[in-house]
């Protein structure tokens, strides 16, 4: 399921108090979403990597009194409030430390150890065919989940990329070439491939070599590409990068939007049309929408829907309203 899917559900098991566990690829969001839905909630959250853990960690140590033994939990373990307990790469630890967790996933207990009422556990891991540590999940523990698997979607991860720190360049081109987003061949030994985490490295990557003014077509901005993103996505992006350069700026745009230069390729438009729904606001939107009148409609929709995601007041002025009604069965 996408990812705004993925949200939804989990807001139901939670209320309902239903263990879920999500499968998905390495780099798809599993813990960030997570987390996400417990802000959603203003809830707390405590993400447990179950991979660094033995069996006995969960219990706790001993601690001997008077007339008997007492185990004292770990600190990770929450005693009051409302939160998620996230046990994260729970495939990668092993049965032992897996069979563990049965009580807890199950009944919110450990020994004499409670789950505070207000929290819930929520899982997440990675199946074998992603190549990495892995141990099978066994049948008992596998029953106590809902069981909710994830799949990256560039569309919803260019939403919420505007509202990210994610350059305009990264964005423009995962919506030319969407396949780019996330590589699902687990069969090649390449070190770097794109997933939605390496894209986001990309991005910083990026930052950084436009802080200290490197050129983009050098060897030392393909290889750090090519080490984020691996080889072949490296290359569409320094390529898309050039093109990116050759656009008119916004200030231009935004100055003289009658007769600033209006690129003819997809590709360009596209460009274009992300990097003005990243500035729109409820002062610049009338020049703005005399550019972008001069554009394909689907253009229109792209800039407006990402200004309205950044800046909501943009969706009460005059001009926003009258391209809403133009424009109601796509916005």
């Amino acid at each position: 399921m996408k990812p705004s899917v993925l949200v939804e559900a989990l807001l139901l098991l939670i209320e309902q108090r239903v263990p879920v566990h999500i499968w998905g690829a390495c780099g798809i969001g599993k813990s960030q979403i997570v987390a996400q839905v417990a802000k959603r909630l203003s809830w707390d959250f405590r993400d447990i990597r179950a991979v660094q853990l033995d069996p006995v960690d969960l219990r706790g140590l001993p601690r001997i009194t008077a007339n008997w033994t007492e185990w004292v939990p770990p600190k990770f373990l929450p005693t009051e409030g409302k939160g998620i307990l996230l046990l994260d790469e729970l495939t990668s630890a092993p049965q032992l430390t897996q069979s563990g967790c049965y009580q807890l996933v199950l009944d919110g207990k450990l020994g004499e150890y409670v789950l505070p009422e207000g929290w819930i556990v929520v899982a997440a891991g990675n199946p074998a065919s992603e190549r990495g540590v892995h141990f099978s999940m066994p049948r008992p523990l596998r029953n106590r989940f809902e069981h909710l698997v994830l799949e990256p979607e560039p569309t919803e991860w260019c939403q919420w990329a505007i509202q990210g720190n994610i350059r305009n360049e990264i964005i423009a081109l995962l919506r030319f070439k969407p396949d780019l987003l996330h590589d699902s061949d687990t069969t090649t030994d390449q070190n770097a491939w794109p997933t939605p985490r390496t894209w986001e490295m990309a991005s910083k990557i990026l930052d950084g070599l436009s802080k200290r003014s490197i050129a983009l077509d050098s060897a030392l901005a393909f290889g750090m590409f090519e080490g984020a993103i691996g080889p072949g996505a490296a290359a569409e992006l320094v390529g898309f990068l050039q093109l990116f350069r050759q656009l008119p700026s916004i200030d231009e745009v935004l100055l003289n939007p009658d007769s600033a230069p209006l690129p003819s390729d997809p590709s360009s438009q596209i460009a274009i049309a992300t990097a003005l729904g990243r500035v729109l606001n409820d002062q610049s939107i009338t020049k703005g929408m005399k550019y972008l009148k001069r554009m394909a409609t689907e253009m229109r929709v792209l800039a407006m829907r990402d200004a309205a995601v950044r800046d909501r007041s943009i969706t009460h002025t005059a001009e926003f309203i009258e391209f809403g009604l133009q424009h109601a069965e796509v916005i």
